[in-house]
């Protein structure tokens, strides 16, 4: 809508229009799509047939690096037009960009030489910090200079991620994905801290949004990038107390700051309680990451899907599904039904991180099925309108 010559905006094949609209499609495909392979891969199903390095390094880089940020990718590659009044990247640019997210996609499963998946991979995210640093950088937006900085520690591991990958090194493999993801955390706190009182404002009609404190939002960001130095370095392998310490304090800030959000009227909105579900699993993630690096809790893994899956793929969903009606020019009404998927998706993360023993790989099957639904439903209640013009006829 920002864009001076409407008529050549228009032009444009929609789902080049803005980021959002490619990347929230594919990336939910892709979520659809790995999870059941994944499983599949488990059960011995595929007799050989595996992706670059095994399918654990797979689905750790896809989950993490591909699934995660290609949203994170469409999310900040929209929002900056917004931030800085200034045309996002669109058309042909755009539509490269996607293209080599894809190729990365494809390398991967198709056993692709390393010379070309590494670079293709990593040159998908130096582009967008590039994109990033352009255009908060033209207007001097300083404000949001440390959105870039999450973005470079996010290459770095995946730098990290895929040396593991060429040196057959899972555990530096796994390094890379842990960091990633504590890295994905720290920019969930920090956009979280802004949209979350803000769209419960806006949709319950309240005068003004919850008291917020700017020095938490930067406090919990650096701890989270300490906390993903940490995971890349090697040193949360084994429990060790000062890193509980510093979940437990993270637990505590992420709690004190959902209470002052919080608001019984939320629990009457999809698009309000899908966010505060999903914040709430990052203080359940931060918290099994206390209990375990203290020596109450047997096993990290509980804690650690408590994040990728309940508060990662949560609060991606809940994203995704406010802002493709907003930047689509819809009213902020759920297309019928979609509730469920936020439910499938929240069932999905307990089966995933309570069940053990015996109901581990029942519940594992279970988890994989209503994650598949969740996304499943996105793709086909929104595929459509990403694929289409804005219902209200603007650009973008």
């Amino acid at each position: 809508m920002q864009i001076l010559d409407k008529r050549k905006a228009l032009a444009i094949a929609p789902l080049f229009r803005l980021a959002f609209r490619g990347f929230f499609l594919f990336g939910s495909l892709l979520a659809m799509v790995a999870v059941p392979l994944w499983v599949l891969a488990i059960h011995g199903t595929f007799n050989g047939w595996q992706p670059v390095g095994g399918w654990l390094g797979w689905h750790q880089h896809e989950m993490v690096f591909a699934f995660a940020g290609a949203i994170i990718t469409g999310f900040l590659l929209t929002a900056v037009q917004t931030w800085t009044g200034r045309p996002g990247l669109r058309g042909k640019p755009l539509a490269v960009l996607i293209a080599l997210w894809l190729l990365g996609r494809f390398c991967w499963l198709l056993s692709a030489p390393l010379w070309l998946l590494i670079p293709i991979n990593l040159l998908f995210m130096l582009l967008v910090i590039v994109s990033m640093a352009k255009a908060l950088g033209a207007v001097k937006q300083t404000r949001n200079y440390p959105i870039v900085v999450v973005l470079v520690f996010f290459l770095l591991a995946e730098t990290l991620n895929l040396y593991g990958l060429s040196m057959e090194n899972p555990e530096l493999q796994r390094q890379g994905a842990l960091a990633a993801a504590w890295l994905i955390a720290g920019l969930m706190g920090l956009i979280g801290g802004r949209v979350i009182p803000f769209f419960t404002q806006k949709g319950l009609g309240r005068l003004a949004p919850a008291q917020t404190w700017p020095w938490l939002d930067w406090a919990l960001l650096t701890v989270s990038l300490l906390i993903a130095v940490v995971e890349a370095l090697g040193w949360a392998t084994q429990a060790h107390l000062w890193i509980g310490g510093l979940f437990l304090l993270v637990t505590v800030a992420h709690s004190v700051r959902i209470w002052n959000w919080f608001d019984s009227g939320v629990l009457q909105v999809p698009l309000l309680w899908s966010l505060y579900l999903a914040y709430a699993w990052l203080i359940v993630a931060c918290a099994g990451m206390a209990l375990w690096h203290m020596g109450l809790l047997a096993n990290p893994s509980p804690a650690l899907h408590a994040l990728t899956v309940g508060s990662i793929g949560g609060l991606i969903l809940a994203m995704i599904a406010r802002v493709s009606l907003g930047h689509t020019g819809r009213t902020l009404t759920l297309p019928k039904g979609f509730a469920l998927a936020f439910i499938w998706l929240n069932l999905g993360a307990v089966a995933r991180v309570f069940a053990v023993g015996y109901w581990y790989m029942p519940a594992l099957n279970i988890a994989a099925v209503f994650w598949t639904l969740a996304f499943a439903q996105y793709v086909c209640c929104y595929g459509p309108m990403l694929c289409k013009t804005r219902a209200d006829g603007h650009p973008g």
